[in-house]
């Protein structure tokens, strides 16, 4: 039995969302889960085969993309060349929907479509189910620039760059501690008086997660003079941890989880607040709603628990 079908044999037995990528001396085994729940790409530079999980990785070296590895493939590059096998069973189709919202670089093109555009098509879908009137649209930087493009393009209210953001410091979602969070988010971003001090504001992130990086956001933006500050979403509200390779909070941490919109409002201080809806971010990507998954939003689990009983047991213990 050689390597690639030990490697298959294995994967059959398991469960959730992958992507692999093996070197031996003689070859590059690339693998992909039946779902496809992460991205993998194939690239070509001259005579050598290259395998990225995103796109931009190969524009650094400029190099051609060649396709998407398909969900449930495995591709071989050793000294006979480029081989590709299915060995598993067809799955249903499950792309992480937040990919687009957060995770995937905005100079990607992930799954056919240039994240930075469908992230544009969200802020359109946002200002279009939570209009409001205010004098300039801000983003949270980076992952809410181009919503927050959007949602001006969409509106006609002006864009500006309202905080600015110390690119020395990492995300602060997955930080360990809160009081880590909390300074973090004053190292990573200071508001620009000039441009928010007596207006209306309306402020564009990606998600809200446990709320606290957003009321810090909040409250720095109402203290640099702005008159109104409307807080815009370009997903909805995240009630449910990731099990396929995110390391989110557990569900109780999840703000989203145990409090409804306007008493999350209260809790930011801001004096709106519009979440996008799941039909509309998933219109927005432009691509097949039933292509993605969305458990995080949902709790629609459809890969790894037998039952919706053993993932409530799962979920929440016995």
């Amino acid at each position: 039995m050689t390597l690639v079908d030990q490697l298959a044999a294995a994967l059959t037995r398991v469960k959730g969302a992958y992507t692999l990528l093996l070197l031996t001396p003689g070859s590059m085994i690339g693998v992909r889960d039946p779902s496809g729940f992460r991205p993998l790409t194939l690239g070509q530079l001259g005579d050598t085969w290259l395998l990225a999980s995103e796109t931009c990785a190969l524009d650094l070296m400029e190099a051609k993309i060649v396709r998407d590895v398909e969900p449930g493939e495995i591709l071989v590059v050793d000294q006979r060349g480029l081989h590709s096998l299915k060995p598993f069973r067809p799955a249903e189709r499950l792309q992480c929907v937040f990919e687009y919202v957060y995770f995937a670089r905005p100079d990607s093109v992930l799954w056919g479509r240039n994240v930075h555009g469908v992230r544009k098509a969200l802020g359109h879908q946002l200002a279009r189910e939570h209009p409001v009137e205010a004098d300039i649209v801000i983003p949270v930087p980076d992952s809410g620039v181009g919503a927050a493009l959007g949602v001006s393009e969409e509106s006609g209210i002006p864009y500006d760059s309202g905080l600015v953001r110390n690119h020395y410091v990492g995300r602060t979602f997955i930080e360990p501690q809160q009081g880590i969070r909390h300074f973090g988010v004053k190292v990573k971003l200071n508001p620009n008086r000039e441009v928010l001090e007596g207006r209306r504001v309306v402020v564009v992130d990606d998600s809200i997660v446990r709320g606290t990086t957003s009321r810090k956001i909040v409250k720095m933006i109402r203290a640099a003079g702005a008159r109104e500050v409307h807080v815009r979403i370009s997903s909805p509200p995240i009630q449910w941890p990731c099990y396929y390779g995110i390391d989110t909070p557990t569900r109780k941490e999840l703000i989203g989880s145990s409090h409804k919109v306007d008493e999350i409002q209260r809790y930011l201080g801001a004096d709106s607040l519009g979440y996008l809806s799941l039909e509309g971010m998933l219109k927005a990507t432009g691509s097949d709603p039933n292509h993605f998954c969305h458990a995080c939003f949902s709790g629609q689990y459809k890969v790894g628990f037998e039952s919706e009983e053993r993932a409530q047991l799962q979920l929440f213990g016995p």
